[in-house]
């Protein structure tokens, strides 16, 4: 016996064919009047007085737009007025005021290259002392450290963020001076001073007591936001390394620092431009002596500090003009430093998002 399993295309239009519906969710929230002409809902009423919205989108784009452009209008405002109130300086010694390493007010001659050098010289040297330690403390409260003291750790580091320069220029005057001019010098002296570093007379004042002020100040800065970029990998990373049988210091390395080393870049970056700028603290402990010496423990000066020391005492157009330069050399030096540390992070990355391997 056969079936025979063949449609007839006439009965294919006979059929009912399901119709996909749409659905109003708003109509379907009103209620349904029992006669006569459906009522508008309140919430219908509230959705057709209320608009398309798209003034409000476009103002808030608008203001959003003039927010962000704000930043380069106050980067262009910064350095037209450093160059206009500096003009004098320029037209006379040009680029050789950048070279030049005599300051003398007195007779009219002024180079900006001691400033130069001080600055930079302390700062890296800071961050030397600085970036380890900031590191290890950071690796401690995130994962070695017990939970009990964790909270008073870290409230004690971002405490030391919270201290004015001021206070730790009188600190470094009182404690840190005599401590470098002592017994911490002569012991640089005995087992570092054929590197050539260490050699001179040894005040307690200069290069080395500024550099070790500026890394007590830029530790917390450091250590706080590596932690923070520590805490946010995720524990999977952890546990996947861990599961291939790696030690914790595997852990740490591979899994934790190498997905966090761009942030930590970044806490690197932020430290050092506090370093770059800092005022007080420096002015306090440097010895304020605009030389270059290969020694450390020479006095010296920055381009903060110089404007700090010396704008009270500008009495003449061309004095106060070489100032003001000293603050554009000092806003060139902070560009050209973070310009070298996003190509540091670009060399790095090379624009691939951090993975472990």
């Amino acid at each position: 016996m056969s079936v025979n399993n063949t449609v007839n295309p006439s009965e294919i239009t006979h059929r009912a064919i399901p119709q996909r519906t749409v659905t109003s969710f708003v109509a379907a929230a009103e209620p349904v009047a029992a006669g006569g002409p459906q009522a508008p809902s309140p919430i219908r009423g509230y959705l057709s007085k209320r608009g398309s919205g798209k003034l409000a989108d476009g103002a808030f784009s608008s203001l959003m737009l003039i927010c962000a452009l704000s930043i380069f209008a106050i980067v262009i405002c910064i350095a037209t007025i450093l160059v206009l109130r500096s003009n004098l300086t320029i037209v006379k010694f040009g680029w050789a005021f950048f070279k030049g390493q005599n300051w003398d007010p007195v007779s009219g001659d002024f180079g900006a290259l001691p400033f130069i050098f001080g600055t930079l010289a302390t700062s890296f040297l800071a961050l030397l002392m600085a970036v380890p330690l900031a590191l290890g403390v950071a690796i401690f409260l995130t994962e070695l450290c017990p939970h009990a003291l964790r909270a008073p750790i870290s409230f004690l580091t971002e405490l030391l963020a919270a201290i004015p320069s001021v206070v730790y220029g009188l600190w470094a005057i009182f404690v840190l001076v005599p401590l470098v001019r002592d017994p911490i010098g002569p012991f640089l002296v005995k087992y570092l001073g054929w590197t050539g570093l260490f050699g001179g007379p040894n005040f307690g004042v200069g290069l080395l007591t500024a550099s070790i002020i500026l890394a007590i100040m830029i530790l917390p800065i450091i250590s706080s936001l590596t932690r923070d970029i520590m805490l946010a990998v995720p524990n999977h990373q952890r546990e996947a390394v861990l599961a291939l049988g790696a030690t914790r210091w595997e852990m740490i390395r591979t899994g934790v620092l190498r997905n966090a080393r761009i942030g930590i870049v970044g806490a690197v970056i932020l430290g050092l431009g506090r370093a770059l700028g800092e005022t007080m603290a420096v002015a306090m402990t440097i010895g304020n002596h605009a030389v270059i010496a290969k020694s450390l423990f020479a006095p010296g000066n920055t381009l903060a500090s110089a404007i700090a020391n010396e704008f009270s005492e500008a009495t003449d157009d061309l004095y106060l003009s070489a100032l003001i330069e000293i603050g554009l050399a000092l806003f060139l030096v902070t560009i050209v430093v973070n310009a070298i540390a996003r190509l540091l992070v670009w060399a790095v990355t090379r624009g691939a998002p951090s993975r472990v391997s």
